[in-house]
């Protein structure tokens, strides 16, 4: 059987909420076996925290938003939320001064970095699965998301954006989380937004603190950062990032198949909640998946 892991120490990092703008200050820290991963604001100068479940995203326009209680809320978990579920972190503390994890350079690569510098050890309880039974599936037009039988944690993602600086770009893409670098393949890949959407974006309050520092941004004519894209297929390699980091709300890694078209975070909240209400297409399992591992 797998072992649950949490962290060997704490880490702290620092960075503006991508939505909202401000500094904020995160730690993460260990946590004991079956705890899972929970949220506290230390801000607000009452008690607020809760473990992540589906049912407590309250919020999913260009990100995923917990609430922690009636008062205080976290937005923008996705990127975070992957990175534990990419280096099989099971048990974790995560505390934040302000109501926004921070973007940093707009993936997931600084929090897997300070993960590795911290160090993953196993506890003493088994690793927790939920396995796929049978296939659930939501629809929202011509956008899809679904889930299915298979023996390990599989994604595959289409995207399909009417710009041209997209038309070209590869978009679609797999990822095995038992048996590809998450690391390397996944977590360097970038959250994206076109500059025609920015204006009207600011003025619903959303990407305030965005930059060419922390998102890649497309005009007609292509990638307006002067680096270019990190990969061909990064655009649609991030949505696949922002899927895992969705699912892993469930608390719980999934045995199955995920599969989605111009998936989003709130098709991803909805199909975990059509999981969750369909029993009869799930367990949980403490088996090991093949190819399982650990970052080290």
């Amino acid at each position: 059987m797998t072992p649950q892991h949490t962290l060997r120490t704490a880490v702290s990092l620092s960075g503006i909420g991508l939505h909202g703008g401000r500094t904020v200050q995160l730690r993460v820290e260990p946590a004991p076996a079956g705890s899972g991963i929970v949220f506290r604001r230390t801000d607000l100068g009452i008690p607020a925290s809760t473990r992540v479940h589906p049912g407590k995203i309250v919020d999913t326009r260009l990100s995923t938003v917990l609430e922690l209680s009636e008062q205080a809320r976290v937005s923008t978990i996705e990127h975070l939320m992957s990175a534990l579920a990419g280096c099989d972190i099971d048990n974790a503390v995560v505390s934040l001064d302000g109501p926004e994890v921070p973007v940093m350079d707009g993936s997931s690569t600084a929090f897997v970095a300070a993960f590795k510098r911290a160090g993953v050890r196993a506890q003493r309880a088994p690793r927790r699965f939920l396995r796929i039974r049978q296939a659930v599936m939501v629809r929202d037009g011509d956008k899809w998301a679904r889930l299915a039988p298979a023996p390990g944690r599989r994604f595959d993602l289409q995207i399909d954006f009417d710009h041209p600086a997209v038309r070209n770009m590869p978009a679609r893409a797999h990822f095995d989380l038992d048996g590809d670098d998450y690391a390397r393949l996944l977590a360097p890949c970038r959250t994206f937004g076109f500059l025609s959407d920015l204006e009207k974006m600011r003025a619903a309050g959303l990407a305030l603190g965005g930059s060419l520092d922390n998102a890649v941004v497309l005009d007609a004519s292509g990638v307006v950062n002067a680096e270019g894209l990190r990969r061909p297929d990064e655009l649609v390699r991030h949505k696949l990032l922002d899927a895992i980091g969705d699912l892993y709300v469930l608390g719980l890694p999934i045995l199955g198949a995920f599969s989605g078209y111009k998936s989003g975070h709130a098709l991803n909240n909805r199909l975990l909640r059509q999981l969750l209400a369909t029993p009869q297409a799930w367990e949980i399992s403490e088996r090991e998946p093949a190819l399982a591992r650990v970052a080290a």
